[in-house]
């Protein structure tokens, strides 16, 4: 894929990559207030989350191991299925720890809901969730959200992680889509 393919793609920035890594430092700086003289396991889906997860550990100021699951419910549309599916389990035992979910998005809340479920029938100390961007008004499932970088309006965004159908994760920004599928196509 050309660069001109993607720009003829997008439709605006939203937010741009020096705002996005302005906001990531400061909600690192009140995680690492809150847990302070704690240690924390980040956890992070993949792969919408891995941009985040990166500059959001660096810019911690305590021990933060990380581990990686890989959850589904898009496919490759712009609406969650609904369906979750576990790709790819932890691979560190969570009981007895401080887990920290970093996320890209929440949405309808389906995949995070089930996550939380799934994380702490392994009986962790305590689950808590952080989220890069929150769309409340599609919510679904009620969940925890701890700690918040942007709230956003009800538009399918893509960059810094976010995809359509794999495309658009490299963007260093966070865009809005020039086009929105039917919703009743399949």
């Amino acid at each position: 894929m050309q660069i001109a393919d993607i720009r003829d793609d997008i439709d605006y920035e939203l937010i741009s990559h020096e705002e996005l890594m302005k906001r990531i430092r400061e909600v690192a700086d009140q995680v690492s207030k809150d847990y302070e003289n704690r240690d924390i396991l980040l956890v992070a889906a993949l792969k919408g989350a891995v941009n985040t997860l990166a500059v959001f550990s660096q810019e911690l100021s305590l021990n933060a191991p990380m581990d990686f699951m890989s959850l589904s419910s898009y496919g490759s549309g712009t609406k969650s299925s609904g369906q979750i599916t576990v790709r790819e389990d932890l691979t560190t035992d969570v009981r007895g720890r401080n887990v920290l979910i970093v996320e890209d998005i929440i949405d309808t809340g389906n995949t995070l809901y089930h996550l939380i479920e799934y994380l702490q029938k392994d009986n962790p100390k305590s689950v808590k969730l952080c989220t890069l961007f929150d769309k409340p008004e599609r919510r679904e499932k009620e969940v925890p959200v701890d700690w918040v970088g942007f709230d956003i309006p009800n538009k399918f965004i893509v960059g810094y992680g976010l995809d359509y159908a794999q495309r658009y994760r490299n963007l260093p920004y966070i865009a809005e889509l020039a086009f929105v599928e039917d919703e009743n196509e399949n």
